[in-house]
């Protein structure tokens, strides 16, 4: 499998800005710029895409890793932060926390703490950075 994005920056760091896209049209010419990526104005940047691209992908590897446990999954709920620190060498990712909250039966507390560690590990974006992965994993249980 291939997948692609693609990336057009016009312009100096600080004055220029960008557009960026996906092969599926997902993000069409999204814009982003100096100011939305280490300031506060308002559009995406490459951190916050990174996020997204992790909390999704995490999503779907505790999702399997539930299903294969045996457990009923109604749904998987993950916040990726991602932090953009800078330091002697320049910008560089140095954490991605991810915050999840699942909800699922026909599983105990201990063994959904097991799944998500595996999940966050195995996961094919967590495997792609290369920074520290921290977590905090809840589960959100229904009746039965």
């Amino acid at each position: 499998m291939l997948r692609r994005a693609y990336a057009v920056w016009n312009g100096g760091l600080k004055s220029g800005s960008g557009t960026v896209s996906s092969e599926s049209m997902v993000l069409s010419e999204i814009p982003y710029s100096f100011g939305t990526r280490f300031e506060d104005d308002p559009g995406t940047n490459p951190e916050e895409l990174i996020a997204a691209a992790h909390a999704a992908c995490f999503s779907m590897a505790l999702s399997a890793e539930l299903e294969k446990a045996g457990a009923t999954t109604k749904n998987v709920i993950t916040a990726a932060i991602v932090t953009l620190q800078k330091d002697a060498q320049g910008f560089r990712l140095s954490e991605v926390h991810l915050d999840v909250i699942a909800e699922a039966t026909s599983i105990s507390p201990e063994k959904f703490a097991m799944l998500a560690e595996t999940a966050k590990t195995n996961c094919p974006i967590s495997k792609a950075l290369k920074v520290k992965v921290t977590m905090s994993a809840a589960l959100k249980q229904k009746a039965a």
